[in-house]
């Protein structure tokens, strides 16, 4: 059994990539192989790592502009980050959103947001509240909000980050977090890996702040894992039996493709469709459909670090890790990456 200290570790602040790299595809890959010495290589030569028939999964989530600052009824201060869209028709137009304040808004009052439009507050969900946006949420996201920038970096989001904090195949707006994985691969390497005959399949996970919230409870059993919406649609179900039909891999692009496909196959049979997961990973866990994954390298004490640890194994991922902060790796969203194969599977079902 594993507790929250088993997952920490020091990491020096200047190993935290503070920006993007100019060319996506440049960063690091630390290749990670059971039983074998860890490989340093580049993130380009992933494609050698992969063989014709393997399919690979994205998450073409897209990362909303869903921070705003604004001002309450009162004249108080706020910060609005917008969690998750939930109607956007011409009857309801809502959100749940996060605020932070001085003092809670009560339902019933507005706030200006950007100082460009109002928002009305609806009743509270948990730690979030329910705003409903006088017209499109999408376009009022686009031209008035920022784009949320993990906490962890420290500056203001600018046009650059607009660029390399969304995916090249981004397109399905919702998350207010990147796959962050899916951000090394640029067109050439994708125009690369379909001339060697892997395949491209899709799922939409929209990433919510909540993966960036600390587990509090020592006792993994007595964590609250955060929910998010996911979508998984017939032809990647149909691509990820034709290769395990042909013995070959699937490969999750993210721990958040991975959660998708994971969370509807909980069954032992990959199920199309969409629905809520809060789906918590943890060593033990026997995977059902992926075998291998594309992964950044993530924060102590996390749900995601948790998971590589069940999908590859506890002791491999400690070592990994040692190995990288040796290694001086960038690590976290705009860092480097992993290659990782699963250590515990079920058979999978045709």
């Amino acid at each position: 059994m594993y507790f929250l200290s088993d997952f920490d570790f020091d990491l020096s602040s200047e190993l935290i990539a503070q920006t993007p790299l100019p060319n996506r595809s440049a960063s690091r890959l630390l290749h990670v192989e059971p039983g074998k010495t860890f490989t340093d290589r580049n993130f380009s030569d992933l494609i050698h790592q992969l063989s014709e028939g393997d399919v690979l999964i994205f998450n073409d989530t897209r990362v909303l502009k869903a921070r705003f600052f604004g001002i309450k009824q009162t004249g108080g201060k706020v910060e609005v980050l917008v969690e998750r869209v939930l109607h956007n028709t011409s009857e309801q137009r809502s959100v749940l959103a996060q605020i932070r304040a001085s003092k809670s808004p009560t339902p019933g009052s507005t706030i200006r947001l950007a100082d460009a439009f109002n928002v009305e507050v609806g009743e509270r969900v948990g730690e979030f509240y329910t705003l409903y946006f006088p017209s499109d949420v999408f376009e009022l996201l686009e031209s008035y909000g920022t784009l949320p920038l993990p906490p962890y970096i420290e500056h203001t989001a600018d046009a650059f980050d607009e660029t390399r904090y969304q995916t090249v195949y981004s397109r399905v707006p919702g998350a207010v977090a990147a796959p962050t994985a899916g951000l090394h691969f640029d067109d050439v390497l994708l125009a690369q890996c379909r001339a060697k005959g892997i395949q491209f399949a899709y799922v939409t996970l929209h990433v919510g702040a909540g993966t960036f919230q600390p587990v509090r409870n020592e006792d993994l059993t007595q964590h609250d894992m955060h929910s998010e919406w996911y979508n998984l649609p017939e032809a990647t179900v149909a691509a990820v039996h034709s290769a395990q039909a042909a013995g070959r891999d699937v490969v999750a692009v993210g721990t958040t493709s991975l959660r998708a496909l994971e969370s509807a196959s909980q069954t032992g049979q990959l199920t199309a469709g969409n629905a809520d997961t809060r789906l918590f990973i943890t060593p033990g866990y026997h995977f059902n459909t992926v075998t291998r994954l594309v992964t950044n390298f993530h924060l102590p004490k996390s749900t995601l670090l948790m998971l590589v640890s069940a999908f590859a194994g506890y002791d491999e991922i400690r070592a990994a890790y040692q190995h990288a902060i040796a290694q001086k790796y960038r690590f976290f969203s705009y860092g480097d990456a992993m290659l990782l194969t699963v250590t515990h599977q079920n058979t999978p079902h045709a």
